[in-house]
Formats: structure tokens, sequence, C-alpha cells
């Protein structure tokens, strides 16, 4: 069974949502398909603890503020709680359980497959996010470790490690975050430091990074930007290195920039690490039945792993064609406009820019209804 749209949106988290109601309002027709069961799936399957690192101000959707009484840094239930009230405000009826299995360019347009329905349209945004596929990595002897191992998607709470010995694998915001909550449960943390990281604290003398980024560091040239920030960083951070923590030779801002890499956006979890609350170890080698053994020989014994190792968006995985316009990440080259050689076709919400995500997705997702709109009237 076949069905016309102008437009279909894969994806109803916060990106997809964006650009539906950015569409409704130039009153262009489309079709939303999720392959889950509810808005902003990604975010009710994150840890309980998480909280927004950018602030309420500049991280809302398209035409729709945070209600008052919103916290600066809204937590992850309040953010579910935004999406379901964005899709109600503006009569987003995504269609969930539509699984798309492929899209690809036929004729003029394009043609998307899911499960049970065949949709055939002229433009096609993809808001898959990033975190679609989570990437577990593999090491020696991971498959007799007799411990819990969780990838961090599956990870909500540390209610159930109290007093347990538990080491997180990376050092993201999702790493440094869950090793904090584990220690807040009562568990034991251990990080394990898979290579150089920036760490910048979430709020610097009172002023969130965000709007440091957003209004300065976003406007200057990379390596200027770099300079500042190291400069304020060596005073407010310091060095970190007989922590664990080594600094990159690319700057913080031109790691963003030129790597899509971001800093960790520190919410306590560095000063744990410096009271010895949190310890800090090498890279993973190896996994014995109830120890893990790093690069620099130590071993130590853990009940509990959590693999902060990140995602893959699985782009290439449903859009035939698609390694052209993906670089070698797997990460989209375009965002927020028309990929140059594939009329119709948009990517929005797959990088984390200096200015936010959220900030960026809303921006970026009334530039793709304009550029849709406009080519429907052409």
């Amino acid at each position: 069974m076949r069905e016309e749209s102008e437009v279909v949106i894969v994806g109803a988290g916060p990106s997809g949502l964006s650009v539906g109601a950015c569409l409704r309002a130039r009153g262009v027709p489309f079709v939303m398909l999720e392959r889950e069961a509810a808005v902003g799936p990604a975010w009710r399957r994150h840890y309980d603890r998480l909280h927004l690192h950018t602030v309420k101000q500049f991280s809302s959707l398209p035409r729709m503020p945070w209600p008052e009484g919103t916290p600066t840094y809204p937590s992850r239930a309040e953010f579910v709680a935004y999406l379901e009230a964005y899709a109600q405000r503006f009569g987003l009826v995504p269609r969930f359980g539509e699984d798309v299995r492929s899209a690809r360019r036929e004729g003029d347009g394009f043609l998307v497959r899911t499960a049970e329905k065949e949709y055939r349209a002229r433009s096609l945004v993809v808001a898959t996010g990033l975190n679609r596929v989570p990437y577990v990595p593999s090491w020696p002897g991971q498959g007799a470790f007799e411990g819990t191992l969780v990838h961090s998607s599956a990870y909500k709470n540390g209610a159930a490690f109290q007093g347990k010995r538990a080491l997180v694998v990376g050092t993201g915001n999702s790493g440094a975050e869950i090793a904090l909550d584990l220690w807040e449960h009562g568990a034991r943390p251990t990080i394990s430091v898979r290579g150089p990281v920036h760490v910048v604290p979430r709020d610097m003398n009172g002023i969130p990074s965000q709007v440091t980024s957003l209004f300065l560091f976003s406007k200057m040239p990379p390596a200027l930007a770099d300079k500042i920030s190291l400069f304020v960083l060596d005073r407010v951070v310091g060095d970190l290195s007989r922590h664990g923590f080594v600094r990159p030779e690319l700057g913080p801002i031109s790691q963003v920039v030129f790597q899509r890499r971001i800093p960790l956006i520190d919410v306590g979890t560095v000063e744990l690490v410096k009271q010895g609350h949190i310890e800090v170890a090498k890279e993973v080698q190896s996994f014995g039945a109830r120890e893990v053994t790093f690069v620099d020989g130590a071993r130590r014994p853990f009940d509990l792993v959590v693999l902060a190792t990140g995602y893959r968006t699985g782009i290439a995985d449903v859009l035939e064609g698609a390694e052209g316009w993906l670089d070698e990440r797997g990460y989209p080259r375009h965002f927020g406009a028309p990929v140059p050689d594939a009329p119709g076709l948009y990517f929005i919400g797959f990088r984390n820019p200096l200015t936010g995500q959220i900030h960026d997705i809303a921006i970026e997702a009334e530039r793709i209804a304009g550029f849709v709109a406009k080519e429907g009237r052409s």
C-alpha cells in the first residue's frame, strides 16, 4: 500500500517535532513516522538524573518557550513533558510503530518503506537523532564477565548498586554524570578515561558556558576562541592531569568546530574525583570473570560496568546511497538546508554545536520548513 505526501519526517524527537510545527505554520502537509510508541523516545530512555547542559532560555523548540517556573537546567522528565505539550499544542500526531526499513530517491522525490506501508514524498526530512544505535565496543574476555554489563542507554539510576564497585567506560557527558549518579546512590565508581578530554564547568563564575559560547566564542575564529577559553580554564579548572584528565592538543573550540567533539561539561564529577570519591583508570584492555584489566596493567574488581561509549546514527542502514552525504563517522555533512546533490533531502539534529544542540535545532527547523515551502510553490 502506498501513500502520497508532500513531506515525510522520520523521527518524532525534538528535531522531527520542530520541523513538523514549522511546516504546519506554513500550511505544508506532512507525515511523521516514529518507530516507537511516543514522542521523544530517546529522552525517555536516558538515565533519570540527566538534565540539559544548556539553559532553558536558549533550549526551546520553535514558537513555544518553556513554561514559567521551569528551572534553568530542565531535567530529563521535564523535557519529555515539554515535548508532549509541544506535540499537543501544534497538533502533531506522529504515526507510531512505523519503523522505516529503507528510504531512497525515486524520480523527483523519495520512496520510504516501513514494515507495513510505502510513502512517496517530494521531500524527506531525516530527524532520527544522534542516539539511534548504541555503540558497544568489544574487548577480550568481555563475554566471560560475570557482573552486570550495560550500555548507558539501558542505565536508569544507581539505586540497585549501593556498595557495589562500578566502572563507567567513557568520559563524555553521559559517562561523567552516570559516575556522579552512582556515587550519589552509594556505589564506588571508577571512570575509564579513554583519551584526552577538555573539561569545562557547566557554569563559570555564575555564567552558563552555553551563554559564553553563544555570545562570544561562536563569533570568533576558532584559534582565538581557543586561546581565550584555555586562559580561562587554566584559572577556573586548572591542570587535571594528575587526576587522570589530559587535555587534547587541539583546543576546545576547534575540537567542536572541526571534529564535532564537545568537551566534558562538568556538573560535579571532577570535584568528586579530586576528593577521591570517584577513581580514574586508564583505557580498558580486557575483562575477566569479575575484574577489568587496563592498558597500564592495573587490574581491578567490579560488580557493574556501564559502557558510556556513545552511539551511531544508523543513517546508512536505512537511507540508500547515504555514504556520499555522510562523513567518516556517519554524521551528515549538511544540516538545516537541502543536500546539494539530493534535492528535497534534509538532515536535522545530528550535531552538538557550541551554541547548543536544541538551540540550533530550532533554527534549522525553521530554515528547513522555509526551503520545503518554497520548493512546493516553485
